[in-house]
């Protein structure tokens, strides 16, 4: 079994649920309290494992280059104010040279799309995914739960995180079929995106963290487009689950989708009161707007 050194995050998207704010900033950007969802997202990575860092970019999306890089201006700054905490936080939170890569994905085709455009530099081996639209809040992250389930199960099939969602909200998401448990996971019978209630085969929604097979790659250089006349990674997946096998894992933890307004202020809430150091003055903060309510 190839160990997963590598993972994959698209940032392609435009984020036009956050108009004005990500008019000249990539929604990436965005910060949940101090640290750019991006951020947070590589650091659930790196928390795992992972050694090299692929992100599939757009237009307009340099600022995400520019924060996993040194800036010299800054550094500079701090040391002359000596602002030493700060210098050493900036310089945990960077990345190795030459464990970041950019690709760009020219025209908004979809995640199956993103995740193929980063083909040639995963090559030929297993890899993670992650979406940097979903926060996930426990240690350890996500990703790290998954790599463990996925050594002990000792062979190379796909995985794909999952969480319960109220069946009246299961057309919202990509839905999997429950088959037989193998060790903490279980074999995923169906894939099905955004079913309706009636239909769905659970109550179990795909959930933005994945480990994939470097085989799904030829499956999405000649996907049809699906949905939204995008070319969907699911279509893909369910393509890949006729020749390997797919395995679900219920993640511990709280999932924030951040590409919502009220998923994105919820993380911001539940984050800030996770830090000791803010948490007694902005719980006082709450209670007191609330109140005024």
């Amino acid at each position: 079994m190839k160990p997963i050194r590598k993972a994959i995050f698209p940032v392609a998207g435009l984020g036009t649920r956050f108009l004005p704010a990500t008019k000249a900033m990539p929604k990436e950007m965005l910060t949940v309290v101090d640290r750019p969802l991006i951020q947070h997202v590589v650091d659930e990575a790196r928390e795992a494992g992972i050694e090299h860092f692929i992100f599939v970019t757009g237009r307009g999306k340099g600022a995400i280059e520019d924060h996993f890089d040194v800036h010299f201006e800054l550094d500079a700054t701090l040391t002359d104010r000596n602002k030493q905490a700060e210098l050493e936080q900036l310089s945990r939170d960077l990345p190795g040279a030459g464990q970041t890569s950019f690709t760009r994905q020219q025209l908004p085709l979809g995640l199956g799309h993103a995740v193929w455009c980063a083909r040639d530099i995963v090559g030929d081996e297993p890899f993670a995914l992650l979406l940097p639209d979903v926060l996930v809040q426990h240690t350890p992250g996500c990703l790290a739960q998954m790599m463990q389930v996925y050594r002990e199960q000792g062979s190379d099939a796909n995985m794909i995180a999952v969480e319960e969602v109220p069946p009246e909200r299961v057309h919202m998401y990509g839905v999997v079929g429950v088959g037989a448990a193998v060790g903490k996971a279980f074999k995923i019978t169906q894939m099905v995106e955004k079913p309706k209630r009636e239909a769905a085969p659970s109550n179990l929604s795909i959930t933005g963290r994945y480990i994939l097979q470097p085989e799904i790659f030829a499956i999405l250089e000649n996907q049809p487009r699906g949905a939204g006349g995008e070319i969907q990674l699911t279509d893909g997946m369910v393509r890949l689950a006729q020749m390997q096998p797919f395995l679900g894992f219920k993640f511990a933890g709280q999932s924030f989708d951040c590409g919502s307004k009220i998923g994105f202020l919820a993380a911001n809430v539940s984050y800030a009161l996770a830090r000791e150091e803010l948490a007694p003055e902005f719980r006082a903060e709450l209670k007191r707007i609330l109140k005024d309510l």
